[in-house]
C-alpha cells in the first residue's frame, strides 16, 4: 500500500507472518525495524520487529488466568514463570489470512485486511475467536504540515461454536513495531514527549502490582526529554485514562489521543503515536539483540523504540480491570492505533 503527495512518499508494507508492520517509510526512509525478506522473520524475530500481538500483549502473571470459565486457566511460560506477547508462539508468529483490499477507513479510505482465526487453546487461552486487522496509509495536512499516518484498527469475536463449558476468553492486542528516526544505528539524541507520566507500579518480574497509577518522577507529562546512548532505560507501562470503569471492550469510538511524539535534529523526522487505549508500554530497546542476517545488519541494544498501545498489563488477574480484556461470546473486542510522521517542524 502506497501514498505520494508533492513528491513526498509514504510506503507502507506488511508481510502475512503475524500481519507485520514490515515498512513505513517517509521519503526514502524506512522508519520501522525489519529484516528485508518475509522468510527470515520465522527465525530470526525474538524481538517481536513489527508484530501485530495477541492474545494477549505484555505480560501475564505467572502464565494463569485465576478465572476464567469457572477455573484457572494455564497459558504458555516464555518469561520465566509468566507468560509474554501470547506465549511461546504468539499471533505475531502465526500466518493470517490476507491482505485482502478494502475500503472500510474512518472516511472510506482503502484499507487492506488481514485475519486470523485462533483456534482454542492457542497459547493456553480458552475458546475459538476471529482476528481482524486492518491497516490504512493516508496523507493529511494539519497545521501546514504535511504528513502520512499508518492507521490500524483491531477487531476480535469468539466464533459461534465453541468447546463445552467455554464462553469467554481474554484479549489485549498491540503492535509492536520498533521505530528510529534518528541518524544512527541507534535511537541516541531522539526528544521524546510523553503525554502522560502516570504508570503503572511494577514488581521485581516487570509486572503490575495492581496498585492505582502513580506519577513517574524520571519523566514529566508533555516535557521534552531525550533518548540518549544508554539512558534513561525506559520499560514501562504508562496509562492515559486511570479510571479503569472508563474503559469498554471495545474503545474504537473513543476519542483518539496522543500517548507521544519524538523527533530528531539531524534526520527532522518526527513521529505521534496515538491511541483509543487507554494505555501504552514504552520501550527504550535495551535488550535488542538480533545478529546480521540475510543481508540485514545486527540490531543491538536501543536500535529502535516501541510504543505499545494497549489495556492495564495484566488486567485478566486484577478484579478492577478485568472487564476491559474480558470477551464472552457475542461480545466485540475492538481498538485503534495512528502512527503518523513526517518531515520538518
Amino acid at each position: 500500500m502506497a501514498a505520494s503527495s508533492d513528491g513526498i512518499t509514504s510506503i507502507a508494507r506488511f508481510i502475512s507472518q503475524g500481519a507485520i508492520v514490515q515498512e513505513f517509510c517517509i521519503g526514502h526512509r524506512n522508519i520501522v525495524l525489519n529484516f528485508p525478506a518475509a522468510s527470515t522473520y520465522a527465525d530470526h524475530n525474538s524481538s517481536y520487529f513489527g508484530e501485530t500481538i495477541g492474545r494477549v500483549a505484555n505480560r501475564v502473571k505467572g502464565a494463569a488466568v485465576c478465572n476464567l470459565n469457572g477455573k484457572e486457566c494455564a497459558l504458555e511460560a516464555n518469561s520465566g514463570q509468566h507468560s509474554l506477547h501470547g506465549g511461546r508462539s504468539g499471533w505475531g508468529k502465526k500466518i493470517f489470512a490476507g491482505p485482502v483490499s478494502r475500503r472500510r477507513g474512518r472516511d472510506g479510505r482503502p484499507s487492506i485486511e488481514y485475519s486470523y482465526k485462533s483456534p482454542h487453546g492457542d497459547g493456553g487461552y480458552p475458546g475459538e475467536v476471529d482476528v481482524t486487522v486492518v491497516y490504512t496509509v493516508y496523507g493529511e495536512i494539519a497545521d501546514g504540515v504535511e504528513s502520512y499516518v499508518l492507521e490500524i484498527e483491531y477487531e476480535v469475536r469468539m466464533a459461534e461454536n465453541q468447546p463445552d463449558g467455554i464462553t469467554e476468553t481474554i484479549v489485549n492486542m498491540t503492535n509492536h513495531s520498533y521505530f528510529n528516526i534518528a541518524h544512527g544505528p541507534t535511537i541516541e539524541g531522539t526528544v521524546a514527549t510523553l503525554s502522560t507520566d502516570l504508570h503503572m507500579p511494577l514488581d521485581s518480574d516487570g509486572i503490575p502490582t495492581g496498585e492505582a497509577p502513580k506519577r513517574l518522577e524520571s519523566i514529566k507529562a508533555n516535557r521534552d526529554f531525550t533518548l540518549g546512548a544508554l539512558q534513561p532505560r525506559i520499560d514501562d507501562c504508562f496509562v492515559l485514562d486511570s479510571d479503569p470503569d472508563n474503559v469498554p471492550l471495545d474503545t474504537r469510538h473513543l476519542p483518539i489521543s496522543k500517548a507521544a511524539t519524538f523527533y530528531h535534529p539531524v534526520t527532522d523526522l518526527q513521529l505521534e503515536v496515538s491511541t483509543t487505549e487507554p494505555a501504552f508500554q514504552f520501550y527504550t530497546g535495551d535488550y535488542i539483540d538480533v545478529p546480521a542476517v540475510d543481508g540485514a545488519p545486527a540490531r543491538m541494544s536501543r536500535a529502535g523504540f516501541c510504543v505499545e498501545p494497549c489495556r492495564y498489563v495484566n488486567a485478566a488477574n486484577v478484579d478492577q480491570w478485568r472487564n476491559m480484556v474480558l470477551l464472552k461470546k457475542g461480545d466485540v473486542y475492538g481498538s485503534r492505533i495512528a502512527f503518523r510522521a513526517w518531515h520538518g517542524s
